[in-house]
């Protein structure tokens, strides 16, 4: 119970919102394609998109979906969800159409923001969704049938005012969903209170400065708009593109003097190839002061590359949507070219996390022992919707299990070895996909190595890489194999080493090792 001095909303996102985006006046807030929003004019319009939702019957626990691919108009529908107390459903741009579906099932959806891409399929399966009140369309081109709502007359027709609603910090504000590797995607819930304290989160281990420049190309709907949430607060400047593409990132760094952008390991590798390519004068890129990166694993010789070609600017963040973004971090300061193990790792709690490695019992593991990843921080989710017994096996006792297998060193910092459910498991032997993948990626011509298992009558599992060669290389898979033989224990050497175009991610950008086993367990 908070002290009767406090106002009940002060840990509300539109507490927080209102009063950050009237800070900064006509500061630059977005820019896109030449075109931009001011604070002010962000404030004016997510104020309108508000009282919109408001007027539609959106209230405190309503959810509604933004479900478009990067644009201005995601950041004040964002705006308008927080104004009108709503609760966040995001859907990534690149879901598939039944993934679509059973989100906006799964949450009861009442409002869909969305772009041209979904508006076929919600005009021809809008039966399947009988929670589904209003399908609003966003941009000028996007065609807008019967029964939907052009954008841009829902904000011309909403009220200007701001609109007081009664929100309390303990209220639904957020319902991410997974990527559903493992099964159907898990709806993971989220309160206002938990949103808010995350995003100081960010704010403390960022560091962000009052002149901040983001650039964001990666999707709004996941840990990017997380990213320009956390920097409205700081009166950033954001540049969001559609998407990644090397010749932009280097562009906005040398010419527009961006400060921060946040990449997945695979961008920061083609990014590099791309400069690796380039002929003429070196980019200017003093202006980076923060490459973020997470979401997947990366490797120790493509992080020297990049510490030798942009400087001591590498931060690596993990998390989940369970406990987003800030588990851990490897600040600036631990991307020591000269300390390769410390490399390896993903960095010490964050300062509002507390870390435990147990084992399957729950029981703490000695020191340097493996065991799944847990964690404890004020923005654990409050559960999965719809799923109290999967709640009950991953939020215990406040901790969340991560279904990731770790150990700490002695310093306190964090190494993943792999996620429980890829580990392999060969003639009754534990093999972490990662000490194979880390075994492999330092080979000459290798550019991306991805290691599962796959049945095997003998051996159970058999351990199984999949390497993509580097443009115009051709890896002798049996020099790979005289490698993994010299460096790992027997029972870890790949039984087999498969030459591959590309490796399958989620819509997320993470690696896909289910669709991976899934295609080469099949009958060929």
């Amino acid at each position: 119970m908070m002290p009767p001095s406090m106002p009940s909303d002060l840990l509300t996102l539109k507490s927080l919102y209102t009063g950050a985006l009237g800070r900064f006046g006509d500061r630059c807030a977005l820019t896109m394609h030449g075109f931009k929003l001011t604070y002010r004019q962000l404030l004016e319009q997510s104020i309108r998109a508000g009282n919109g939702l408001i007027d539609l019957g959106v209230r405190p626990g309503t959810p509604v979906a933004i479900a478009m691919a990067n644009c201005l108009g995601f950041a004040v529908a964002d705006q308008g969800v927080i104004q009108a107390g709503a609760i966040k459903v995001p859907l990534n741009d690149m879901l598939s159409d039944d993934e679509v579906l059973y989100i906006l099932a799964d949450a009861g959806v009442r409002v869909a923001i969305v772009d041209a891409r979904r508006v076929s399929l919600l005009e021809a399966r809008r039966s399947q969704l009988p929670d589904l009140e209003t399908v609003i369309v966003v941009g000028d081109s996007a065609p807008c049938p019967n029964g939907m709502v052009p954008w841009r007359g829902f904000l011309a027709g909403a009220r200007p005012e701001y609109t007081q609603v009664d929100i309390t910090p303990d209220q639904l504000a957020f319902i991410g969903y997974t990527g559903g590797t493992t099964g159907k995607p898990k709806g993971v819930m989220h309160s206002q209170q938990n949103v808010y304290l995350n995003l100081l989160s960010h704010l403390t281990e960022l560091g962000l400065q009052d002149d901040e420049r983001l650039l964001l190309t990666s999707p709004l709907p996941h840990a990017a708009g997380m990213l320009l949430l956390t920097g409205l607060l700081k009166g950033a400047t954001h540049f969001i593109e559609p998407g990644f593409d090397p010749a932009t990132v280097i562009r906005r760094i040398s010419d527009d003097r961006v400060t921060l952008t946040f990449m997945v390991p695979t961008m920061i590798y083609r990014l590099l190839d791309w400069l690796d390519e380039q002929s003429g004068p070196a980019p200017d890129l003093r202006a980076l002061r923060t490459m973020l990166y997470g979401a997947a694993p990366i490797t120790v010789d493509r992080l020297q590359q990049g510490l030798a070609t942009f400087g001591p600017v590498f931060m690596q963040l993990y998390g989940q949507t369970e406990a987003p973004n800030f588990i851990t971090r490897l600040r600036r300061e631990d991307h020591d070219p000269g300390n390769p193990e410390r490399l390896l790792s993903c960095g010490q709690p964050a300062t509002m996390s507390r870390v435990r490695i147990v084992d399957d019992q729950g029981n703490d593991v000695p020191e340097g022992a493996s065991g799944e990843v847990t964690t404890l921080t004020p923005y654990n989710m409050l559960g999965y919707h719809r799923l109290p017994e999967k709640t009950a096996s991953t939020l215990v006792d406040g901790w969340v299990h991560t279904g990731d297998i770790g150990r700490l060193d002695g310093d306190g910092y964090l190494y993943l070895l792999d996620r429980k459910n890829d580990m392999i498991i060969s003639g009754g032997m534990n093999v972490y996909t990662s000490e194979v993948e880390n075994a492999l990626q330092p080979c000459e011509g290798v550019a991306q190595v991805a290691v599962v298992g796959l049945p095997d009558p003998d051996w159970g599992e058999a351990v199984t890489a999949f390497v993509v060669p580097q443009p115009g290389a051709s890896p002798d898979t049996a020099e790979l194999l005289a490698h993994c033989k010299a460096t790992l224990s027997k029972y870890k050497v790949p039984k087999a080493i498969h030459l591959v175009d590309s490796l399958p991610v989620t819509a997320y950008g993470k690696l896909d090792k289910k669709v991976l086993r899934q295609h080469w367990s099949e009958p060929k």
